[in-house]
């Protein structure tokens, strides 16, 4: 079987804020992000299309077949008091323990790194279609990417996932492209 994972395109937000859940549009740029990736996958067969409920998915979604269905098990990283906050106006306080372990420190009143984990590695393993494409983040493509390489969690950030990056997945050898 294959699986597409699809990182929705670039958000509309100012660089430096984190995001996780938080439900960013689409930047004006996005048609035209949106046809190259299309042209990527022009020629699947496409059986089923899953995506996060964001936005920045589902617009994505939409382009590639408008009988999509959401999953909130695909949705990034919940940031909790951090969302749509500076990076850099979060005190050290509160980032240098996540960031020494982001793997199981949660962010307050948020996720940690095992919780986000546990939900894409579930919606994974759930897919039955040949052909399935998955838009969703990149925190969920890295966790997915993890588990079929048996990738330690800390090593994840290891597998580049700009935006609109098409990862191809053969489910039963586990191989991945980039495409």
């Amino acid at each position: 079987m294959i699986v597409y994972l699809i990182r929705h395109t670039t958000p509309n937000i100012e660089r430096g804020i984190c995001y996780g859940q938080s439900d960013i549009d689409v930047s004006d740029i996005f048609e035209e992000e949106a046809n190259f990736l299309l042209g990527k996958i022009k020629s699947v067969t496409i059986t089923d299309v899953i995506s996060s409920p964001l936005q920045r998915c589902t617009k994505l979604a939409t382009k590639i077949s408008t009988a999509y269905t959401t999953n909130a098990s695909l949705m990034e990283l919940d940031f909790g008091n951090w969302e749509l906050k500076k990076w850099n106006a979060i005190p050290d306080e509160e980032t240098n323990p996540w960031m020494n372990d982001f793997v199981n420190v949660p962010v307050p009143n948020g996720e940690n790194y095992l919780d986000l984990f546990a939900r894409a590695i579930k919606c994974y393993k759930n897919i039955q279609n040949n052909n399935t494409i998955v838009v969703t983040h990149a925190g969920v493509i890295r966790s997915i990417l993890t588990y079929i390489t048996n990738t330690n969690l800390n090593d994840s950030f290891d597998f580049k996932i700009p935006y609109g990056t098409i990862v191809k997945i053969d489910t039963e050898s586990n191989e991945y492209t980039i495409l």
